[in-house]
């Protein structure tokens, strides 16, 4: 009676105790998953917020495709390598050491066997990681370029379309994918040696122990019980070492990542402003000057883009830029708020270094329509109000009365709650300039620049959106960029560019007179008035 209590006693210990560990089971890898998921949350984030630090030309040092992987795949990588760290890194090492002792205490001459067969794993494994790792590196880099393809191909799916391009592109597609089918296989040829090397050790090791444990039993120095018992052990040791192992190779994958990551959190943005001599100074008046500066996008460049600029613009001053495409126009203009640095020189605005403001403070103060129109997906009202996220329905409004984008949003159905689609893409180019220049107007700037900003607008109506910016604009400092001289003409002064350098400043009658470059374009213009009429 006494016997089969004992048997039930322990049998239900068995099983509470197989229901806790369940339970712990359960438990470890819910708060795995939450303690990984969690930290892959804070370093995305973090991440994220670093590349919003990056100026232009940390940015142009990774495209964009890598920098997406970074914060996607690379990332899930190592969420993934800490989730079974945190549910198998301390069980594995804990068994495969309690098994080791519990070995050496039943029999310390068989034990050695184990001791022996750890470290020429061990070594396998080193050499399985040491070939490894750079070949995770390179697969990283192969989906980079598959991200890239992928992106460069949905952004401008129409000119595909249109090129009728559908089948190079595929095959530029098929090349990035198979350099990313080939790195994969090279880098997992290496990692496929793990398991088998593993099952092999496991072989070896058991056969090992039963004969030489065999051996012991026939001549009495072990008993078959302590034999089985033994075996067991070897069993969870070698079991633990291959948990260990694939721990490591999973790992492995991981720091590649981790060096991806690491190399983009450790980049110093080119642009700070943690040495501004004037944090709380503010743009009040919009005066501007360029001394002495130079510029060029690659240090190893040889060819200067700007070139030796020496120029004033007066506050609430009116002033046109023109050139040649590629003269350095729009590089001149993004000196000003500071998306580039000089090399050499310097640029003021209102006789302090712009280097010395904040850059919230001296962007905020500065209005700038780039070159090329980028709207987001949402509604118009929400884009607009990225130039005043407090602006009222009447200011909203006014400004998109004054750039002449409110007579077409009041033709849609849904006026300003209308939809954009990505980039703007139901709109044509020139009412997505004018919603632009409206959301720049809303953010009330001291300076306004308008890089190329009214090509797609009609004549006419870029007239009065010129002349609604005399009337309502008198204390700003306006900057306009332009190809067309009818654009600029008007202006207090215009300044010609031709191959970085100034070739001239002045009115319009003073350049017809005294700048040939300036006269070239204008006339050249002129006969294509001629000719098309």
């Amino acid at each position: 009676g006494g016997g089969i209590s004992y048997i039930i006693v322990m049998g239900i210990t068995m099983i509470i105790t197989a229901l806790v560990m369940m339970a712990g089971g359960v438990g470890g890898a819910y708060f795995a998953i939450k303690a990984s998921s969690g930290f892959a949350n804070d370093l995305r984030k973090d991440l994220f917020n670093k590349i919003q630090e990056f100026s232009f030309t940390n940015i142009d040092r990774y495209n964009t495709g890598s920098l997406i992987t970074r914060l996607t795949n690379d990332i899930t990588q190592i969420q993934n390598m800490l989730q079974m760290l945190l549910r198998m890194a301390l069980r594995a090492p804990g068994m495969l050491i309690g098994a080791l002792i519990m070995a050496f205490i039943l029999n310390p001459k068989l034990a050695m066997v184990i001791l022996c067969v750890m470290p020429l794993l061990a070594l396998a494994i080193y050499f399985i990681i040491k070939i490894a790792f750079p070949r995770f590196q390179i697969m990283q880099e192969k989906l980079d370029a598959l991200n890239n393809t992928v992106q460069e191909n949905l952004r401008n799916i129409r000119v595909v379309k249109s090129f009728v391009r559908e089948r190079y592109e595929e095959d530029k597609f098929q090349k990035a994918n198979m350099g990313l089918k080939e790195s994969t296989i090279k880098a997992m040829k290496v990692v496929i040696f793990t398991m088998p090397i593993m099952i092999l050790a496991m072989n070896i090791t058991t056969l090992a122990v039963l004969w030489l444990g065999g051996y012991q039993v026939i001549v009495g120095g072990m008993t078959p019980g302590v034999l089985t018992a033994f075996i067991n052990y070897v069993v969870q040791i070698l079991m633990s070492l291959m948990i260990v192992s694939m721990i490591i190779l999973s790992s492995t994958r991981s720091l590649a990542s981790v060096k991806r990551i690491n190399e983009v959190l450790c980049t110093d943005s080119d642009l700070t402003d943690e040495n501004a001599l004037h944090r709380d100074l503010t743009v009040r008046q919009g005066k501007i000057e360029f001394r002495n500066v130079y510029f060029k996008y690659y240090k190893d460049n040889e060819k200067w883009v700007l070139e030796n600029i020496n120029l004033v613009i007066k506050p609430a001053e009116t002033v046109g830029i023109i050139g040649s495409t590629g003269s350095g126009k729009s590089t001149l203009v993004q000196l000003i708020p500071r998306l580039y640095d000089v090399d050499q020189g310097e640029v003021l605005v209102d006789d302090v270094n712009v280097q010395d403001y904040s850059l919230k403070n001296l962007r905020n103060g500065v209005g700038i329509v780039l070159q090329k129109n980028v709207l987001f997906s949402g509604t118009i009202r929400e884009n607009l109000k990225w130039g005043d996220e407090q602006a009222s329905d009447g200011e909203i409004y006014q400004w998109a009365e004054r750039a002449q984008a409110h007579g077409f949003i009041s033709t849609f159905s849904k006026g300003y709650e209308t939809e954009l689609g990505q980039g703007g893409v139901n709109l044509s180019g020139g009412q997505k300039q004018r919603l632009c220049i409206a959301r720049t107007l809303l953010k009330k700037p001291q300076i306004l620049i308008l890089d190329d900003s009214t090509s797609a607008v009609d004549t006419a109506t870029e007239a009065r959106i010129r002349e609604n910016f005399k009337n309502e604009l008198p204390e700003t400092t306006k900057i306009i960029i332009a190809q067309r001289i009818s654009s600029v003409i008007d202006a207090d002064k215009i300044i010609v560019l031709d191959d970085g350098k100034i070739a001239g400043i002045g009115t319009h009658a003073e350049l017809l007179q005294s700048c040939e470059a300036y006269s070239e374009i204008y006339y050249s213009q002129m006969d294509k008035k001629v000719t098309a009429s």
